[in-house]
């Protein structure tokens, strides 16, 4: 079972190829949301409002089917530009990532196969300078339980070496937490078996 992805933790400094005097501009952000995308893709217009072209790719999501992509010609010959730069992401095996390249025309055109190539490197130098991490996929669970049982839980979470994300200790406590998904089978049994102590997946 994969329980792990990368993905980059801040966005990359601008990158520049150049090809028959048209130039290519290329930025890899980290994004979690569709709004996100939106907003950097408006920033980066904005940045660049003498540009002919902005396109795009992202990719949202660790694990299937939750995946989503979108690739953007932006107004390029069909697939010469936002399917090279997805090719990028897909080959560089990152998610929740957006990669933005804006062309300025030099007057010569390139063609599409010329076009797939600018579009492709541009990602590809974005890619290169990105700090690229590996992160776990994690499962979140809720514990519930009375106070007089707490020290039980705890123990268990210590001795397991578990992230606590959440915490409300009352006469009635609630822990959320993250369990990597190759443990988490494991993590729920154990604490399933307990008396007088409940657990669930949260979404």
């Amino acid at each position: 079972m994969k329980d792990t992805y990368n993905t980059i933790l801040k966005p990359t400094e601008e990158v520049l190829f150049k090809d028959k005097n048209s130039k290519f501009f290329g930025y890899a952000f980290p994004v979690s949301s569709e709004e996100e995308i939106k907003t950097l893709l408006e920033q980066v217009k904005k940045d660049h409002h003498a540009a002919r072209h902005w396109c795009y790719a992202y990719q949202l999501g660790t694990e299937e089917p939750n995946i989503q992509f979108r690739a953007n010609d932006d107004g390029e010959p069909n697939n010469s530009a936002g399917m090279p730069i997805y090719g990028q992401i897909q080959s560089f095996e990152v998610t929740n990532i957006l990669i933005i390249v804006v062309r300025y025309f030099g007057g010569v055109k390139l063609g599409v196969g010329g076009l797939i190539n600018a579009y492709k490197t541009t990602a590809q130098m974005a890619l290169e300078a990105a700090d690229i991490v590996t992160r776990t996929i994690n499962k979140l669970f809720l514990i519930h339980c009375d106070y007089k049982n707490i020290n039980t839980v705890m123990r268990i979470i210590k001795e397991k070496n578990l992230d606590v994300t959440n915490q409300k200790m009352e006469l009635d406590c609630e822990i959320t937490i993250s369990v990597r998904l190759k443990d988490a089978p494991a993590i729920f049994e154990q604490f399933d078996h307990l008396f007088e102590i409940d657990i669930k997946e949260l979404d």
